[in-house]
């Protein structure tokens, strides 16, 4: 682990996947939801996603700690790859959600493309995953070949 910038392996991981599924806690326990994220190309780079704040998860994502993998259904064992990892959400508001939608509508564009759910994506909040840590697997290097960053 290192305090570098986040290697170019987890960084092209992080592009060739589409959704996570996000872990947290509240009063109720455990809970897990799966969203569609966005990553932005920084030296320690977001994941942005979009969800309501009036879900469950929603409620419990404000600065919350989370875990997060992300990886493609129906892999072979012997060449599975994808990430695990920690961070902290927060809800995006004012310039800093200005400035990242264009960064989640670049990933999917489907959104800009039909009328009603542009209306109603404009209505959601907008999140950002804060990476703490990240590990990408790929056993098609090895098994349990693993590479791992540490934000700074």
């Amino acid at each position: 682990m290192t305090d570098q910038p986040c290697p170019d392996a987890i960084r092209r991981a992080l592009r060739a996947h589409t959704t996570m599924t996000l872990a947290y806690g509240d009063e109720h326990g455990p809970g897990a939801c799966a969203v569609l994220y966005a990553p932005t190309d920084e030296a320690a780079p977001r994941l942005l996603f979009v969800t309501a704040a009036g879900t469950r998860h929603g409620r419990a994502l404000p600065d919350a700690a989370v875990a997060f993998t992300a990886q493609r259904d129906g892999q072979e064992w012997s060449a599975l790859t994808g990430l695990q990892g920690t961070g902290v959400c927060a809800e995006l508001t004012g310039a800093a959600r200005e400035a990242a939608w264009p960064v989640y509508r670049d990933r999917f564009p489907f959104v800009d493309a039909d009328q009603t759910l542009r209306a109603a994506m404009a209505r959601t909040g907008l999140w950002e995953l804060r990476p703490t840590w990240l590990r990408f697997i790929d056993n098609g290097r090895g098994f349990g070949h693993k590479e791992e960053w540490r934000a700074p």
